[in-house]
């Protein structure tokens, strides 16, 4: 997650990659002072991922890359850009989060359990229920995405 903190209240206060930079710099940042979180054109592009919270794993052959923009202070909702290589994935339980997602390199092609296909490509949107299942099929890509999680699993 990109640099949160705790203010004096026990809220989170999001201090975005602008603010870090300026606390790197010796310029004084209040953690009482909650601050949008963005991510630049250059951070979308992947130097995002360059930020010490990435995530990076591989699994069977699969590397991703995966940072948290952003967790909501009441851990239902978060933010974030991800970066897959190619996977093939069978769904069978549900996905168990809503997840909005937008394209900004690749792709993804869906297949509900019902047959019907759904692709995405970049410049493109999609919105997953939590109850859906099927398969999950890309030769790689980068992605925004937005979950929200009642429970705060998935996050």
């Amino acid at each position: 997650m990109i640099d949160q903190t705790r203010n004096t209240n026990g809220c989170r206060a999001a201090l975005g990659v602008s603010a870090v930079f300026l606390a790197l710099q010796g310029v004084s940042v209040s953690a009482e002072t909650v601050y949008p979180v963005e991510m630049t054109a250059a951070d979308l592009t992947g130097k995002l991922f360059e930020h010490p919270d990435t995530i990076a794993s591989s699994e069977g052959g699969n590397d991703t890359l995966d940072i948290t923009s952003l967790k909501s202070s009441d851990g239902k909702f978060a933010s974030g850009l991800y970066k897959s290589g190619a996977v093939r994935a069978e769904i069978n339980e549900p996905y168990g989060v809503d997840e909005f997602m937008y394209f900004l390199e690749g792709g993804v092609t869906l297949t509900s359990s019902d047959g019907t296909v759904t692709e995405i490509t970049a410049g493109e949107g999609l919105t997953i229920p939590k109850e859906w299942t099927g398969v999950w099929d890309t030769q790689g890509y980068r992605k925004i995405w937005v979950i929200y999680s009642a429970d705060g699993s998935g996050l």
